[in-house]
């Protein structure tokens, strides 16, 4: 029963999906901020229809978090959920993403309007000089910068090399880094099409302030931030 309803919403999230990008790319000339709210308005759609269908919601600590300005979050990237959920979550934003995305018929097309930093993950120094490039070009425009820094997802209780780019970003613009960590992974695997019922839990850390600092040491201290908090939570 529980695939049954797993592949209900996976066929509704396809489908809402490919609407909410034809709306997008009808509301195109509307300014960042205000297309952003299409994408919000994706995100708890998705969301309510997971509770719905799965019996899967999630629990947030730290909203409070979320400062005022333009900043960057990461995100412990451990299965699909989070791609969905961050958009209803933070402010407008502007997502790094990797560059094959954008070759989706509409989603693709829509995503243009929405200002990714669109990369090709295999391109090295050039992709973290873009990252810090059109980050800095989108900050200024007062959009937050999402990351992944794990790049791929990872299985429940895994933890990779995180990426410099976000990082650098941080150090150079002189922005904040608000880590995320959840335990997404245990109800929604990276592999599989069933979705368990429970609760996610989110925690959303306090600002680091990262103007000036070496990114590796930013690095370890947000690492060890995710891993320390996804390593107490539930199920764990």
């Amino acid at each position: 029963m529980q695939l049954l309803r797993s592949l209900l919403f996976t066929t509704g999230l396809f489908v809402g999906t490919a609407i909410y990008a034809v709306i997008v790319l009808a509301l195109c000339w509307l300014p960042g901020q205000r297309l952003y709210a299409v994408a919000r308005s994706w995100s708890r759609m998705q969301l309510w229809m997971l509770k719905v269908s799965c019996g899967l919601t999630h629990k947030i600590e730290g909203v409070e978090n979320i400062i005022p300005g333009a900043h960057i979050s990461m995100w412990k990237h451990s299965s699909a959920w989070e791609t969905i959920a961050q958009a209803g979550i933070f402010p407008a934003q502007a997502w790094v993403l990797k560059r094959e995305l954008m070759w989706i018929p509409l989603v693709g097309w829509a995503l243009h309007f929405l200002k990714p930093i669109a990369i090709n993950r295999g391109a090295g120094a050039s992709a973290v000089n873009q990252v810090v490039d059109q980050g800095k070009q989108r900050l200024a425009q007062g959009l937050w910068i999402l990351i992944f820094p794990e790049g791929t997802r990872t299985a429940p209780g895994e933890s990779k090399k995180y990426g410099v780019s976000g990082f650098l970003l941080a150090s150079r613009a002189g922005c904040k880094i608000v880590p995320v960590a959840h335990n997404a992974g245990n109800f929604w695997p990276r592999r599989g099409w069933v979705k368990k019922p429970g609760v996610i839990h989110v925690t959303i850390g306090p600002a680091i302030d990262a103007a000036g600092r070496d990114p590796r040491e930013l690095s370890r201290e947000v690492s060890a931030w995710i891993d320390a908090k996804v390593a107490a939570m539930p199920g764990a």
